[in-house]
């Protein structure tokens, strides 16, 4: 089928441009005088190809990948405060835990299903407190005795139990701790005694009560410091991811860009395409 006078007319522009294209790369781009001259005007002796960035992107998504990191460094830190929280109130709870078994003694006591007067009542009574001290002088989190303040007033945690941890946020912030291992301020754990049963039973629940009570505002207090941490925790993390991905968005996107490559888009983008690409 013979073509039309149109159709003719279209493929002799078509490879009018191409050849057109064809003829400019040649000069411009190949061993000829005007192409050596032209890359030696950009590129400069010797010819090699340069990366073309654009420094303040640069800047830019370098500032914004340092503060992800110290970001995510103080998420770390303050996990690690939430780690020391949660045992602490682990330790606090397993504290109530054991006054209630001596509750519960007590309670027996009083209902005559046990003798205060028996040895073996009396070293139960003695073992649940010995059991209590003991988990206060070895609570600790990497080395950081958090309920026994005898092993406080190191680099670690202040002889007033603070603990202090690194943030961005300024300087940081402290984390406290109760001096457990001294009681409940009127009541010390060697008050509890299996041999006073005998005879003092009333003041011995009175001193369970009151330890109880006290251990258990201890570990409210722990719990909820524990949750905030956590929360905090999550709220950095979230915080340098967003920070990363925006250092990402400022990346330039072809890292390998060179003034070779960029001196060709500007002569294609004057001279034009064969396609229409903002079609």
């Amino acid at each position: 089928m013979a073509l039309t006078d149109l159709e003719k007319s279209l493929l002799y522009d078509y490879s009018q441009q191409l050849l057109q294209q064809d003829m400019l790369t040649n000069q411009l781009f190949a061993s000829s005088k005007v192409g050596q001259d032209l890359r030696s005007l950009v590129l400069g002796e010797p010819v090699r190809a340069q990366t073309f960035t654009n420094p303040f992107e640069e800047a830019i998504s370098g500032t914004l990948r340092s503060d992800a990191q110290s970001t995510r460094q103080a998420s770390r830190n303050v996990g690690e405060a939430a780690s020391m929280m949660g045992i602490a109130s682990s330790s606090m709870a397993t504290i109530v835990d054991t006054l209630e078994e001596m509750e519960d003694m007590i309670a027996d006591i009083e209902a005559g299903t046990l003798d205060a007067t028996s040895s073996v009542v009396q070293g139960d009574f003695d073992d649940l407190r010995d059991k209590i001290t003991g988990l206060i002088s070895s609570t600790d989190y990497n080395g950081i005795y958090v309920l026994d303040s005898s092993q406080w007033g190191t680099e670690q945690i202040t002889s007033t139990g603070e603990v202090h941890i690194q943030s961005n946020e300024g300087d940081g912030f402290n984390i406290n701790f109760n001096a457990v291992d001294s009681g409940s301020g009127s009541v010390d754990w060697a008050d509890l005694s299996g041999a006073a049963l005998d005879g003092s039973l009333a003041t011995q629940k009175s001193y369970v009560d009151n330890l109880k009570q006290w251990a258990s505002s201890i570990a409210d207090i722990y719990d909820s410091k524990e949750d905030s941490l956590v929360s905090q925790q999550l709220q950095l993390e979230s915080q340098a991811q967003l920070l990363d991905n925006a250092a990402q968005m400022r990346k330039p996107s072809d890292p390998d860009y060179s003034l070779e490559k960029l001196l060709a888009d500007l002569i294609v983008r004057n001279t034009g395409t064969i396609i229409d690409t903002d079609g």
